[in-house]
């Protein structure tokens, strides 16, 4: 095992909590968390250890890798059977410049105060399988019970991986999901979203599509490029480009997003999904329009209005 710290002084403002847990990704657990993670939201101010089984990753590393984080004081304490620096980077954004993409955003009071808030958070970047798998499972449920489903899939499913006698599971496989049932999908309590998760992941494993292929097309199109993938629709795809391939344009309209819409951008409603999805990117300034969208998104979330 492998281990180490990266000062938060070489990164700028991190807040590891709210990154994990802010509704972006369901691939992390928190290590005591006893099934309360994503339920106490900004009332937890531990130093946790946060973990997870990262695939292999093209540019970052060739090999299956097991990840455990915790932010002490002004560090970040890591373990891992790797050197786990490349990967917390990619993973976590560490080399995003937050105050120069903050900075880089309308100043609008609701962002003045998400950002006041929540300084500190990142936008992740998880696998494209594993993100778009929990998002299609992500439809008409709370974060806390999608994040459920994510490590119920994964350790029934998913090889088991040691880590300094710590056994942890790996999402599964496209083609281990593919090889379930719909039955034993549904038994992990996935319910309708179960034969859309099984067909993506068969739709994947077959090469017929690979959410991955969407990060070399333009916003638009990788958002349309998506949604071929069965129970993946404008919103899902989204959330899919933002938090796995780096569109950090991309304004996923979710319940909450509406409703900061209706009460505080009312002009940018244009009907339609493509419509006002591009008027309030604008409004929260193009380029970073997806870290705004998240920090209103967690803000409003954990009931800062």
């Amino acid at each position: 095992m492998e281990s180490g710290a990266i000062p938060l002084e070489s990164i700028g403002p991190f807040d590891l909590q709210a990154t994990v847990e802010s509704g972006q990704t369901y691939l992390w657990d928190r290590a005591d968390g006893d099934g309360e993670m994503y339920e106490t939201m900004s009332a937890y101010g531990g130093d946790a250890w946060y973990e997870t089984v990262v695939p292999p990753i093209d540019g970052v590393s060739d090999e299956r890798a097991v990840v455990r984080v915790r932010q002490v004081d002004e560090r970040l304490e890591w373990e891992s059977n790797t050197d786990a620096v490349p990967l917390l980077t990619h993973l976590l954004r560490l080399d995003d410049d937050l105050d120069a993409i903050l900075g880089a955003t309308p100043e609008l009071p609701l962002l003045d105060r998400a950002y006041e808030e929540y300084r500190g958070m990142r936008l992740v970047r998880d696998p494209p399988f594993a993100c778009l798998i929990s998002f299609i499972c992500s439809a008409q449920m709370r974060v806390s019970r999608i994040h459920g489903m994510q490590m119920r899939m994964a350790e029934s499913f998913g090889d088991p991986v040691t880590l300094d006698g710590r056994t942890l599971h790996a999402f599964p496989t496209p083609e281990q999901l593919a090889a379930r049932t719909e039955e034993e999908l549904r038994d992990l309590s996935l319910g309708y979203r179960a034969p859309y998760v099984r067909r993506t992941a068969e739709m994947v494993a077959d090469g017929e599509a690979d959410p991955a292929d969407a990060r070399d097309l333009a916003y638009e199109d990788a958002r349309e490029y998506l949604t071929r993938f069965v129970g993946v629709g404008d919103k899902v795809a989204d959330c899919v480009l933002l938090f796995s391939l780096g569109f950090l344009e991309a304004v996923p309209l979710d319940t909450w997003i509406r409703t900061a819409i209706a009460d505080y951008y009312p002009e940018c409603d244009a009907g339609g999904y493509a419509e006002t999805s591009r008027a309030i990117r604008d409004r929260f300034g193009g380029e970073y329009a997806g870290y705004a969208q998240t920090y209103v998104f967690y803000y409003l979330r954990a009931g800062g209005e």
